[in-house]
């Protein structure tokens, strides 16, 4: 007999299974101490790290590639005396806190404002090479770090001249919230800037001051880590960034101190799409750190000590149970029917046949014990001994099987749907709710610099646009919009609101005057939002240059890993932009995410603040958000806000992550039911049902259909046997043929 072969294998895979999965229930389901951080705790702090890297390469790149636009417009004019380059390039942009013009043939300052630039660390290097005129990091005398941005300033019949802007490497200007800190770290491990600190100078014990430098130490001893590992592969590295981050990025601990331990996230600079377009500021090296104290919690729930053994005790004796099943109610008959099907191949007939009870099993040792009658002579005629293989229920051994099944479900049923369940009760950690708040706010703080830039470039473009000259103006245009893809299209409109030039798509109806924002959307009854950012041209009154920016580009800016659905609204809470699937000024889903939002545009003090709450509705939790636009620019007075929320299941947070595990103990469970079950239905109860009816078709007397044994197991050993019974059978036929034949010769010779 095989080992692998019969129904010895697939109660002997249940009773293994069952006894792993007990294991494992136990030890998953048991005593056991929640960790000292929660997972959902640590991944908010890399996702943090994430969204500051993010910004920070954002405003490097946007600060490299204004400098290099504007040195690029200004090629394409007349000369222009380097006084009048500052002085232009400073009412555009107010970022850099120097600025100066070289001339590269003799390296004499043409022109300078703001601090002083040195300019020692101007060579060969940095002028030629692949790494030309690419950005680089200058330590002054006083120590501190200073971000230089080149681009070269080129006209005919003119010696070329070198445009220099130094601005401050700092922490990226976002909302930490009350107890984070925040670091960018240089390749070698060195904090170039820091910011979380500032409150220093207002403690006024000695424990709060311990503690504080207990949180530098650590953000230095961390940031040190961080470095080293960000300068692995992005595909290599030991915590690759989550969900497609570009970079490297991943969690770190830190030590312990007043109860309170030291969690922090990290996050390498790298382009938003390395293989379609290189980021100048990826090429720095630099790492942001997010450091974070979070209070210990450590809970043991001592009425759960017994708990996982009770649950995996519960499904052995289930599973015992199922197994005896299996083994009075399949194996055994089916052995008993292998042995004398055997001893009758073997020709002992002497003994009846010991028939089971019920099922195929039954019908086959009746068969049997019909063949034995007629091989020993007692009934020649196999209608003498009809039907009696017919007893049995007509489910075989199906009923047995579905116990079988019934037995186990009685356990996975309510694990897998009952144990551990959740509900609006949930304590969530009150970090995941002010993160929740933070980085929506930093989402809101994105999305308004972004709008402000889309405006100070079309403050830009309309310093060189001559609305006389309307075939030149749309050149500008279309050169504008391929460089510049957050627009949809551009045109200059006059005082009468015709347009004068245009390049892109279909314009929209602009409405001058001085009292209208010079951001506005419209669009109401369309499918999509139509967002509009305009500047009037200087040297051409009344006209005024319109770019439409596309929502797609807006929605790019709000998709983050770890913070759920994200909308900016307006004023009246309705939809302009999302990072999932949305119709275009449609109304929040919830009543409370609308009083959210009116709640976070309150002016409280200096302005409108961020809001975020927890929601308990339904039996399930939600994390929600909102920041209203707040700080500088022209978008900031525009009257919208970001709105974010998410289920609290999706956190990896103590109560969820034993809900998980229940449901995966009972669908382990069902799937050891579903593969040993029906391992067993497929090798023994399918092929004995057919043997059942083969064997009373034999003994109802067809002796011609040959018996083909397919299996090399029990099953298959009772239909060698049959095919034995059967030829013996057919044999025992042919010479009782004979004998009248041979009487009737003997009486005619005499």
């Amino acid at each position: 007999m095989p080992l692998l072969g019969g129904i010895r294998p697939p109660i002997a895979v249940l009773c293994v299974l069952i006894l792993a999965l007990a294991g494992l229930t136990a030890q998953v389901l048991g005593p056991g101490n929640d960790p000292v951080v929660a997972k959902a705790v640590l991944s908010s702090q890399q996702h943090f790290a994430e969204d500051g890297a993010i910004a920070l390469r954002a405003s490097i790149d946007e600060r490299v590639t204004d400098l290099n636009r504007t040195a690029a417009a200004l090629n394409t004019g007349a000369p222009v005396k380097p006084e009048r380059v500052l002085s232009d390039l400073s009412k555009a942009y107010q970022k850099w806190t120097g600025t100066t013009v070289l001339d590269l043939e003799s390296g004499r300052v043409l022109a300078a404002r703001g601090e002083t630039i040195p300019l020692a660390w101007l060579d060969k290097d940095v002028l030629t090479g692949d790494r030309a005129l690419t950005p680089r990091m200058v330590r002054l005398r006083t120590g501190d770090v200073r971000m230089m941005t080149m681009a070269v300033l080129d006209w005919k019949d003119r010696p070329q001249q070198l445009l220099v802007a130094s601005n401050s490497l700092s922490v990226p200007a976002i909302n930490l919230g009350p107890f984070r800190s925040m670091a960018v770290v240089a390749r070698d491990g060195e904090v170039l800037a820091t910011a979380g600190f500032e409150q220093a100078a207002a403690l006024n014990s000695d424990q709060e001051r311990k503690e504080l430098s207990f949180l530098q130490k650590q953000m230095s001893r961390l940031s040190d880590q961080a470095a080293q590992r960000t300068e692995e592969h992005p595909v290599s590295a030991r915590e690759p960034g989550s969900r497609g981050y570009p970079g490297v990025s991943g969690t770190l601990l830190g030590g312990n101190y007043n109860g309170r331990t030291a969690t922090a996230g990290y996050a390498s600079l790298a382009s938003a799409d390395p293989e379609e377009r290189k980021s100048p500021a990826a090429g720095l090296g630099l790492t942001v750190v997010a450091l974070l104290p979070v209070i210990q919690q450590q809970s043991v729930v001592q009425d759960r000590e017994l708990y996982g053994l009770a649950v995996s005790g519960a499904l052995v004796v289930l599973g015992l149970l199922a197994a005896a099943v299996l083994w009075a109610t399949v194996q055994r008959p089916l052995l008993r029917l292998f042995l004398e099907s055997r001893r009758l191949a073997r020709g002992d007939l002497t003994r009846p046949v010991s028939v089971p009870r019920w099922g195929e099993a039954a019908r086959i040792g009746s068969a049997l014990e019909r063949l034995r009658t007629q091989l020993g002579g007692a009934g020649d005629d196999p209608g003498a001994t009809p039907g009696s293989g017919t007893r049995g229920s007509r489910l075989g051994l199906r009923g047995p099987l579905a116990l079988t099944a019934a037995l186990l479900l009685l356990w996975c049923v309510p694990v897998g749907l009952l144990l551990n369940r959740t509900d609006g009760s949930v304590s969530v950690p009150s970090t995941m709710v002010n993160d929740q708040r933070d980085r929506t706010d930093l989402i809101a703080d994105r999305t308004r610099r972004a709008l402000n830039e889309a405006h100070a470039d079309l403050v830009s473009i309309s310093r060189l646009i001559d609305a006389e000259a309307p075939g030149a103006a749309t050149g500008l245009l279309e050169e504008a919009l391929a460089k510049h893809p957050r627009y949809g299209s551009l045109y200059v409109v006059d005082k009468a609101g015709r347009v004068t030039a245009r390049a892109g798509g279909d314009p929209h109806a602009w409405s001058s005057g001085d009292d209208l924002p010079p951001i506005r959307v419209s669009g109401k009854g369309g499918r999509k939002p139509v967002i509009q950012a305009g500047t009037d041209v200087p040297r051409h009154e009344g006209s005024t240059l319109v770019g439409e920016m596309r929502v797609e580009f807006l929605n790019s800016l709000l998709a983050r890993p770890g913070l759920g659905d994200v909308r900016v609204v307006d004023s009246d809470a309705l939809t302009i932009a999302g990072s999932d699937g949305f119709l275009a000024f449609e109304e929040l889903r919830h009543d409370s995410l609308a009083d959210l939002v009116r709640a976070a545009g309150v002016r409280v003090g200096a302005g409108p603040v961020e809001n975020g709450l927890l929601v308990r509705q339904g039996g399930g939790v939600t994390v929600a958000a909102a920041a209203p636009f707040s700080g500088g620019g022209v978008a900031a007075d525009i009257g919208w806000s970001v709105v974010s929320w998410q289920k609290a299941d999706r956190f990896q947070i103590a109560p969820y992550e034993r809900e998980d595990r229940s449901v995966l103990a009972g669908m382990l469970g069902l799937a050891a039911i579903i593969v040993c079950l029906g391992w067993v239905h497929l090798v023994v109860a399918r092929p004995l049902r057919a043997l059942a009816t083969s064997a009373e078709k034999l003994a109802d007397g067809d002796l011609k259909t040959v018996l083909y044994p397919r299996y090399q197991d029990e099953v298959g050993a009772v239909v060698r046997s049959l095919e034995l019974l059967r030829q013996q059978l057919q044999a025992h036929r042919q010479n009782q043929a004979r004998r009248p034949a041979d009487q009737r010769l003997r009486v005619g010779g005499r």
